[in-house]
């Protein structure tokens, strides 16, 4: 049949060369001194093919030998090039090729040895030719699947920072585009160093960096990285371990990110709040996402209610992937919903493997993931090595006051100390909040650390708990200090507000946490504070949408029709000033 010549056509024309300039040895198996004579012979010769061969140093010897005098040569493709030879043959053999393309004077564009398993001794190989002028062009660097390690990721990141900065030296610094290194066990250090090398240079559109073992230490380097790359059009870190410090991390980097495209966070255990930072930075940019994959994440039903509506307006968007969370039936249902009032109801992919809503969480619960058990671990030395040293603070305070006992043996007795705004905070009471007088918001102001967002909540909370509609004085008091401090929280550019947003729905109890958060015994101050704070110009209406589709489950707590309201409310000024979330109200 014509179909079966035209395919057999295909297949050829793929073994040899399939474009102007490339040579193709794609899985053939070639004994390789007929391939050196056709690489000497073959002129203008730019790409050349070698995957799905296996060559020994001799072989790889001979090749180099025939690159040499190639100085047109830009593209390697050489994945999958050494199947079955020892590892320690591959750091020679591509120290051989990577010698003659600089010999040659060749200036690489892409550089893919994939799939070559040649571990940290394989970085080696490469590392005089990545430093070299040969890659002071490179801009797609390929290196899936290789077992590189930290210790490779490491010299990866030392050889491409060299590159950068010679070649910035020469006025011509390296323009790395595309960065694929899946697979490499990469880990926090690993991934920590890649991070400094992609920061410096500030070019990169792609970025692949699928199952590293990468925790929140590295995932928030990368993000910080991902920052300084504004043309970064993919990224992609599926299967690694972001948990709530990572995923916040990277929600603050995809603010930066206008010409974001695809996000792959699957399996990467983001976690309601991490998933309900990102929806933030989806709501307030991207504009031309096409695709985002949160799946696997142990997200919960109403922070993928958040994803959905964040994506109301992409008209780009191709793919939202939810599936593997934990909505539960109803969740599910509810999700479908909001995507088909959105219309775009086909483009939610499929919720087949959902985990099911989470279960309470039990006191005997497994602590959070090692990297945060070693994190807290750093902590406690440094909270024992303070509480050492308050130790011998408090011996010296007890030697100064036996000391001021003695001297006061006939003074008066002194007069007890007015309430200060941390003596409220510890034991907050209308009474002490009234005595701070006129100053209180003042007060307020310095003792809370705004920079901080989860200790701005809990002063939030504390402070609204004396609240008293009925007590105008107390009412009036309450307002103010609260005015005071999210209004200089909300001032600062650094301020996270969407963390400030979870950190009350966990206190509150309406969100679950990776740390062990007790939430406060709710009253009705809390939520009259709340909603007078949602009415204020300084209050970001985008955060309205989070607190309006976790507030209905507060009913369940304390069951008063005044939640309700506070949830109506919450309804309302929603709908109303944040238009583009009109008409999906949970």
């Amino acid at each position: 049949m014509a179909t079966d010549a035209v395919a057999q056509l295909a297949d050829s024309l793929a073994k040899t060369q399939v474009t102007e300039g490339e040579l193709s040895y794609k899985g053939q198996g070639r004994k390789f001194d007929n391939m050196v004579k056709e690489i000497q012979e073959f002129k203008g010769l730019q790409a050349l093919r070698l995957e799905g061969n296996t060559y020994g140093v001799e072989a790889a010897q001979a090749i180099a030998k025939a690159l040499e005098t190639k100085s047109e040569f830009k593209y390697c493709y050489w994945s999958d090039m050494f199947t079955g030879r020892l590892r320690s043959e591959i750091p020679p053999a591509l120290n051989s090729l990577g010698a003659a393309l600089m010999t040659a004077g060749a200036r690489l564009t892409v550089l893919d040895l994939s799939d070559n398993a040649f571990g940290p001794d394989g970085v080696k190989g490469i590392e005089k030719l990545l430093k070299s002028t040969a890659c002071h062009t490179l801009q797609e660097l390929r290196l899936n699947n290789c077992g590189m390690g930290i210790g490779g990721g490491k010299i990866l990141a030392a050889a491409l920072t060299e590159c950068y900065k010679q070649s910035s030296a020469q006025g011509t610094p390296l323009g790395l585009k595309v960065f694929i290194a899946g697979r490499n066990r990469l880990e926090n250090d690993g991934a920590t160093a890649l991070a400094q090398a992609f920061q410096l240079m500030g070019s990169l559109e792609e970025v692949h960096v699928p199952q590293n073992g990468i925790n929140h230490p590295g995932v928030t380097a990368l993000a910080t990285a991902m920052q300084h790359n504004p043309q970064l059009r993919v990224l992609n870190l599926n299967d690694n371990t972001f948990t709530k410090k990572g995923a916040i991390a990277m929600a603050q980097a995809l603010k930066h990110l206008r010409s974001i495209q695809v996000i792959n966070f699957g399996d990467c255990l983001v976690r309601s709040e991490g998933a309900i930072a990102i929806a933030e930075a989806v709501t307030e940019g991207l504009p031309i996402l096409k695709e985002l994959n949160l799946s696997f994440g142990e997200i919960t039903g109403e922070a993928a209610l958040l994803v959905a509506q964040s994506v109301e307006g992409k008209a780009t968007l191709e793919k939202l992937d939810l599936n593997g969370n934990c909505l539960g039936e109803e969740g599910c249902d509810d999700l479908r919903e909001v995507m088909d009032g959105l219309n775009m109801g086909d483009l939610l992919g499929s919720l087949s493997d959902d985990e099911g809503e989470p279960e309470e969480e039990d006191d005997d619960e497994e602590e959070d993931d090692d990297e945060e058990e070693d994190d807290d671990e750093e902590e406690d030395d440094e909270d024992e090595e303070e509480d050492d040293e308050d130790e011998e603070a408090d011996e010296d305070d007890v030697e100064e006051e036996d000391d001021s006992s003695v001297n006061q043996v006939s003074s008066p007795p002194s007069v007890p100390r007015s309430p200060d705004a941390a003596s409220f905070l510890c034991f907050p009471s209308p009474d002490k909040l009234l005595k701070l007088g006129t100053k209180r918001a003042l007060l307020f102001e310095q003792q809370v650390d705004v920079a901080d967002a989860g200790k701005t909540a809990e002063a939030f909370l504390k402070i609204s708990s004396v609240y008293n509609e009925e007590d105008e004085q107390v009412k009036s008091a309450v307002l103010d200090s609260i005015d005071a401090i999210l209004r200089k929280a909300f001032a600062s550019p650094s301020f996270q507000g969407y963390n400030f947003v979870s950190s009350l729905l966990v206190m509150l109890g309406l969100l679950k946490s990776e740390d062990k958060v007790k939430p406060v015994h709710v009253v009705p101050g809390h939520l009259q504070a709340l909603e007078y704070v949602v009415r204020q110009d300084y209050f970001p209406q985008d955060h309205i949408a989070v607190l309006e589709a976790f507030m209905s489950r507060l009913t369940h707590h304390i069951g008063t029709k005044f939640t309700k309201d506070i949830a109506n409310m919450l309804q309302i000024a929603h709908c109303t000033h944040v238009p583009m979330l009109s008409g999906c109200c949970v």
